[in-house]
């Protein structure tokens, strides 16, 4: 594990993800996600179509992957941004040691700030009846593990990673990811979603565009691709730096 993974790395990526202003951030949304929760349970009672529509359409399609572009990003962008990576890269560190160790802390907290919300909301909303808040809560730490990967890998390409992992998570996975066709197949919510599928019981209303096989294996390519990439581009910072 230590070939792989570096806790001085991590201390300092934990440190700069959960400070102040963004444990703020991090937190606003699963408190909204409780809150809307326990207002829609004192009004109209245990649901599972309400319990679906709020996991499905605020949880998994917009919070997890707003989440997912905090940690993600915020895990070595604003390093990137300040130029403070390159005391980073002047240790004695093997390029993807330093993105793997990131993104262990980008999936932690992601998962952290997404599923324990996401099954405390589903606890409110229906009592998990037909498994619903389990099925979210899977689909959200596997999405969890894609979205950390992908913004990650955007934290290393572009200086606007945080524009650019917005404009993905509000309008591709929150909006196209979920009405459009064709695009909803190309979407880390929808291979998420087909996990959920599988869990949840006959009875709930819960449906990928994706098959769950293409499912599991569109997650994969995602996260294997995009940390591989990644490390490949600090790698070639070092360069530039060097030159």
């Amino acid at each position: 594990m230590s070939a792989i993974y570096n806790h001085t790395v991590a201390r300092l990526t934990y440190r700069a993800l959960l400070g102040r202003r963004r444990a703020l951030i991090l937190l606003s949304l699963p408190a909204l996600l409780l809150v809307i929760a326990v207002v829609v349970r004192a009004l109209g009672g245990m649901d599972d179509r309400a319990a679906t529509e709020i996991l499905g359409a605020f949880a998994l399609a917009s919070m997890v992957p707003l989440i997912g572009v905090i940690a993600g990003t915020g895990a070595i962008a604003p390093e990137i941004d300040d130029g403070s990576i390159v005391y980073l890269l002047s240790k004695p560190l093997d390029r993807m040691t330093i993105i793997v160790t990131k993104l262990f802390v980008a999936i932690g907290v992601t998962v952290a700030f997404t599923t324990v919300p996401i099954l405390l909301a589903g606890m409110i909303l229906n009592g998990n009846s037909q498994q619903i808040a389990t099925a979210f809560t899977v689909a959200a730490a596997v999405a969890s593990v894609a979205y950390s990967a992908v913004f990650l890998l955007l934290g290393t390409v572009s200086r606007n990673a945080v524009v650019f992992g917005l404009v993905y998570a509000l309008i591709w996975e929150a909006v196209f990811g979920s009405v459009v066709p064709g695009a909803r197949t190309l979407s880390i919510q929808q291979w998420s979603l087909a996990l959920a599928e599988r869990i949840a019981g006959d009875g709930a209303d819960i449906s990928s565009e994706v098959g769950l096989p293409t499912g599991v294996i569109l997650l994969t390519v995602a996260t294997v691709l995009g940390t591989w990439y990644a490390g490949r581009r600090l790698r070639v910072l070092k360069v530039a730096n060097d030159e």
